[in-house]
């Protein structure tokens, strides 16, 4: 650790228990000593908007007062290794990998401990794995071990249902106890044992998936999964534990997941964020049908930004606030996928490689054809609303595979990338006017400001 990296630290753990004596006395005066430790332009922007959120004591401000509601030792972790660790020290430490290497660095590292799961969703690609493949604890822990060396430090699991590698999980937890791991989950093995697991090691945050109110959840997820659901999420309040939603929205349910009912649900529940993601056809067998038309996604749109405004709960659209992070974050911009056979795939939704992790190291995997494409290519588009190279721009990715020498990394139906596109031909045709005049009109907006 440089003497930099020293001084924020040492700045940076004064506050924390400068503000756990008392958060509401202390936190309007936490900026001050902020300013007076960290350079000037370093997270300008995120600084002006907590300053603003204290000054204003809004939405955001009632959100920042929930999270001392949680486990004290859970609470100090979660800032120390997201906030600290996550961010304000490995994020010089990224730039200067990115420039040193050429190639795009990720803030975070998505990767699928196991292909099982114990339920069959409609739409989800991964039930269609099989309960086959797994990344072995050594394999995770390599990968980690990897990604700190290049300045990662946040940790995202998915699949499958990676609480069925749950043991290995919270070892893994215990030995990179500087990182934050997240986990998207089903829910359904979330019980007592497992949240005493969590206050324990304090560095796992649950990103529960839920499709909406009960009708509409139980439909793609099957029936009895919402109660369970809401009995895995009364758990993690009773221990004081954080925890969010992962949802995602298709033509079918984008109605109850924007609605204000649905977040008043989860804030009353405990969530602290809610992510929201935009159905994608991924698969031989995915349905089209789902995927909302522009009046639906507009419609999510304007209700999430309201809500952004008046509700104490953190969202993201996925999909729609491509403009807060400058287009795709796919290819290791921000984040990378790693399936459970070790195959490196630019994104979540994206289902094509040319490295494996067996094979070769992550840096390797980041200065790869498939990924240097995607670092020489981003943005796709300069409209943000259509930042996709699959969804809204169809013709790039099977240009991007092709070039590349990408394989699909599907066991079980591969499909070519031409054919998973021609899948979002028709829509990216209906949502290009729509998503041009709205970046119009907000660029006007913008620049008569």
């Amino acid at each position: 650790m440089n003497i930099n990296e020293k001084i924020k630290t040492f700045g940076f753990n004064k506050v924390l228990h400068y503000l756990e004596k008392d958060p509401q006395t202390n936190i309007p005066k936490l900026m001050e000593f902020v300013d007076h430790v960290f350079p000037k332009d370093e997270f300008a922007s995120q600084r002006a908007a907590f300053r603003s959120a204290i000054d204003e004591k809004n939405n955001w401000y009632q959100l920042i007062m929930r999270g001392y509601d949680l486990d004290p030792q859970t609470r100090i972790t979660f800032f120390r290794n997201f906030i600290l660790n996550g961010n304000l020290l490995s994020w010089p430490i990224q730039d200067e990998n990115r420039e040193k290497y050429g190639c795009n660095i990720p803030w975070a590292i998505l990767l699928d401990p196991t292909s099982a799961c114990n339920l069959h969703c409609t739409g989800c690609w991964a039930a269609e794995y099989g309960h086959n493949l797994n990344l072995s604890y050594e394999d995770i822990d390599s990968i980690i071990s990897q990604g700190k060396e290049l300045g990662t430090y946040v940790y995202i699991y998915t699949g499958g249902e990676p609480l069925v590698r749950k043991d290995d999980l919270i070892r893994l937890c215990e030995k990179h106890h500087d990182c934050i791991f997240l986990s998207f989950t089903n829910a359904t093995l979330i019980d007592e044992a497992f949240c005493q697991e969590m206050l324990r090691v304090q560095n796992f945050v649950p990103a529960i998936s839920l499709e909406g109110f009960e009708e509409a959840n139980d439909s793609r997820r099957g029936d009895g999964v919402y109660k369970k659901v809401m009995r895995a999420m009364e758990l993690l309040k009773e221990h004081k534990l954080p925890f969010g939603i992962s949802t995602c929205y298709t033509s079918q349910n984008y109605d109850d997941i924007s609605s204000e009912a649905f977040f008043d649900k989860l804030i009353d529940m405990g969530a602290f964020f809610i992510w929201f993601f935009h159905y994608m056809p991924v698969g031989k067998d995915a349905s089209p049908e789902l995927l909302p038309t522009p009046k639906q996604r507009m419609t999510v749109y304007d209700r999430i930004r309201k809500y952004r405004k008046t509700k104490p709960i953190f969202s993201m659209d996925f999909q729609n606030d491509a403009e807060f992070v400058g287009g795709c974050i796919a290819g290791g911009r921000r984040y990378l996928h790693i399936n459970a056979a070790g195959d490196v795939d630019p994104c979540v939704f994206i289902h094509y490689s040319n490295a494996n992790i067996h094979d070769c190291s992550l840096l390797d995997v980041l200065r790869s054809p498939l990924f240097m494409a995607y670092h020489d290519g981003q943005p796709f588009n300069d409209n943000m609303f259509r930042p996709c190279p699959m969804l809204e721009n169809p013709d790039i990715l099977p240009k991007l595979v092709r070039e590349s020498g990408a394989h699909s990394t599907d066991p079980q139906a591969p499909e070519t990338a031409e054919e998973l596109c021609a899948k979002t031909v028709p829509y990216a045709d209906q949502w290009t006017p729509v998503a041009d005049k709205l970046w119009a009109e907000q660029q006007a907006e913008k620049a008569g400001k």
